[in-house]
């Protein structure tokens, strides 16, 4: 690289960074959802291919100049339209420090400060849930790929007991799996079976109670190759299925307990839910995401699985020109990709800066902050759908047309930002609390916005 090259990346680093704070300065203030003056500005993006290069210093303005007006402030404290947090300022930081590094943190000979990193990440998180200290685990994009990874690995461990290779032979002629699920279990896990060859159609489907927790008394007789898929956190309600009751009608038959936990496995590291999960930690896998309650960018999931060896027999790989070391921990033997970024460091920069005390702080003022704004809108005579356990907020503003209408009110005000649900034949707007930076204040500011909205 020469000195005109070095002193143009410091220039453009500097000013992505300049422009980067004013953006996150901006939250505050802005509205939470982009005007339609910005979306339509987007068509200055639709320019033909360039034939020469261009000054990197326009592209990065033009980014800026026409993205950023048209964003919705996701990373500010008045989103509550998904369950997603902002991201922490540490984690911000560490994000852009590993894109300059540029490791593809697939295995640990060429990469390892990253893979390091990634197993002293792996480790706090099994000591923060509490779950087998000898756990597998996968830094993957999401709770899909979280889901996927782990289901995998239970596919490989429920049919190797039957005496099946399925990675060396596939499905065709294997011993057939049974996939039971809850009426409420999470898209993400169906396409996950779908895309296993296990069928989003071919599952047994248990009734659910009013919260949308499974009935495990409805549960059939369980027999053969059988996976269980349970959840930790429902996307409407936040109720947990009774996880030491699963757990113990899969010890009591060779079945495999995965648990879908997205959001939900958090509560294990917050004293006053932590009773909701009680029994999780007897499960066969779990899958989570970071950039959702611990507030890392995206994209940061994760699945942990019990049995490492069935892990590793479903994802590992080998090749030649691909360099091993030892007795240490490949990345890749654990993931679907080979290729990826070091997404764990994030995780290990929120971990480390906020500690435990401090995870815990952040679900239970999420938590709290649900609760406020639970509270102020049934004073109001508005109904809420669910028991407000965890950070999620079903309210009814009537009926459907007049909930629908409120919804979209109080997205065009621009205070906060939320989304609609149906939930059990219900339309409802849910409120998802999430992110670090959310204070009372924005509460309060929110719910009077929402409460304008609702009476006007």
């Amino acid at each position: 690289m020469s000195t005109t090259d070095r002193a143009l990346t410091a220039e453009l680093l500097a000013d992505a960074a300049r422009r980067a704070q004013r953006y996150l300065g901006s939250l505050e203030t802005r509205s939470v959802a982009p005007s339609a003056e910005a979306v339509r500005a987007l068509a200055g993006f639709e320019e033909p291919l360039p034939d020469a290069p261009s000054d990197p210093r326009e592209t990065l303005r033009m980014l800026d100049e026409v993205g950023s007006p048209a964003t919705t402030a996701m990373a500010g404290p008045r989103f509550f339209g998904f369950v997603i947090g902002g991201a922490l300022p540490v984690t911000v930081a560490t994000n852009w420090l590993t894109t300059a590094w540029d490791q593809n943190t697939g295995l640990w000979a060429p990469t390892p400060a990253t893979a390091a990193l990634e197993e002293v990440a792996l480790r706090w998180l099994l000591e923060l849930f509490d779950l087998p200290r000898d756990s597998g685990g996968a830094f993957v994009t999401g709770a899909n790929v979280a889901n996927l990874t782990a289901l995998a690995a239970a596919r490989r461990a429920v049919l190797a007991r039957a005496g099946w290779d399925v990675e060396g032979d596939g499905l065709f002629g294997a011993p057939p799996i049974t996939v039971i699920v809850g009426a409420e279990v999470h898209p993400t896990v169906t396409k996950s079976l779908g895309i296993l060859g296990l069928g989003r159609k071919r599952v047994i489907v248990v009734p659910v109670d009013g919260q949308g927790r499974m009935r495990v008394e409805a549960l059939p007789r369980i027999e053969g190759p059988t996976i269980v898929c349970a959840q930790a956190g429902n996307v409407n309600t936040g109720a947990f299925d009774p996880l030491a009751d699963l757990a113990d009608a899969a010890r009591s038959s060779g079945a495999w307990l995965h648990v879908d936990g997205a959001f939900g496995l958090w509560a294990r590291t917050a004293p006053s839910r932590r009773s909701f999960a009680e029994g999780i930690e007897r499960a066969d896998s779990w899958a989570t995401d970071a950039h959702k309650w611990l507030n890392v960018p995206y994209d940061s999931g994760l699945a942990l699985v019990r049995d490492v060896h069935a892990l590793r027999a479903s994802m590992a790989i080998t090749a030649e020109y691909l360099p091993t070391e030892g007795g240490r921990r490949n990345p890749a033997d654990h993931t679907p990709e080979l290729s990826r970024r070091a997404r764990g460091v994030d995780v290990w920069a929120a971990l480390r800066t906020l500690g435990r005390s401090g995870v815990a702080d952040l679900i239970e003022r999420t938590c709290a902050h649900a609760r406020r704004f639970a509270e102020g809108l049934a004073q109001a005579g508005y109904a809420i759908l669910n028991d407000v356990v965890l950070n999620q907020v079903l309210v009814s503003f009537g009926d459907a047309a007049r909930t629908q209408r409120v919804i979209a009110a109080i997205q065009e005000d621009g205070t906060c930002w939320c989304g609609s649900t149906v939930w059990q034949g219900k339309t409802a707007m849910r409120i998802s609390v999430c992110s670090w930076a959310t204070t009372t204040e924005d509460v309060d500011r929110s719910l009077a916005a929402m409460l304008r909205a609702a009476s006007g």
